[in-house]
């Protein structure tokens, strides 16, 4: 049974995920759908505006915590390479990546893929500056609401929402669910989720 193993959970088995951060990303942000996605088969790769192999500063709130190493410079690497497309947050993490023009260039290229993009917490921010956010449902941390709205986004207070591709959750607490819905549309989306019966 495609996307199944035999205990019927999912499997990403051969997809590939891009992670888009830079310093001042929440860590738990980054390392819960990392361990989620692998541990269902996928490879995640960490891009950042550095180069491979410089390191990108976590934080746990406003405490620094762990760095991660660049696998890949976000200008070398393209959308039709990956799956699908992760925007962890932290506040400070995707107000520098709005200042990066290959950041956002990448986002806007990876949603002209139609391609599962999942965003949380300040994630989002970014999707404006890319020209995603409008007439979409999206959900976020509630600071962001006002942008998210001016930008022609449709806002609500919910633990995960999905539209289309798009999902979007409010804080470290929904991991849970992003995670799992994360996952489902990057299966769903590569033809593999097992919808049962079609008649």
């Amino acid at each position: 049974m495609q996307g199944q193993t035999q205990g019927g959970a999912l499997s990403l088995q051969g997809k590939r995920v891009a992670v888009l951060m830079t310093d001042g990303v929440e860590q738990v942000e980054y390392t819960s759908p990392r361990s989620y996605l692998e541990d269902h088969g996928a490879t995640v790769v960490l891009l950042a505006p550095k180069p491979k192999g410089e390191r990108v500063q976590g934080f746990k709130h406003h405490d620094k915590a762990d760095s991660f190493e660049v696998d890949m410079h976000v200008r070398d690497a393209m959308p039709r390479d990956f799956d699908a497309l992760v925007l962890p947050g932290g506040v400070a993490n995707p107000d520098q990546l709005r200042l990066s023009p290959e950041a956002i260039g990448f986002i806007r290229d990876f949603a002209a893929e139609q391609k599962p993009i999942g965003a949380i917490c300040h994630g989002p921010w970014t999707l404006i500056d890319a020209g995603v956010a409008k007439a979409r449902h999206m959900t976020s941390w509630p600071s962001l609401q006002t942008d998210l709205r001016n930008a022609g986004a449709e806002w609500t207070d919910e633990r995960v929402v999905v539209d289309g591709m798009l999902v979007t959750s409010r804080k470290p607490d929904d991991l849970p669910a992003f995670n799992e819905a994360l996952a489902k549309e990057i299966a769903i989306n590569a033809g593999e989720a097992d919808t049962g019966p079609s008649s």
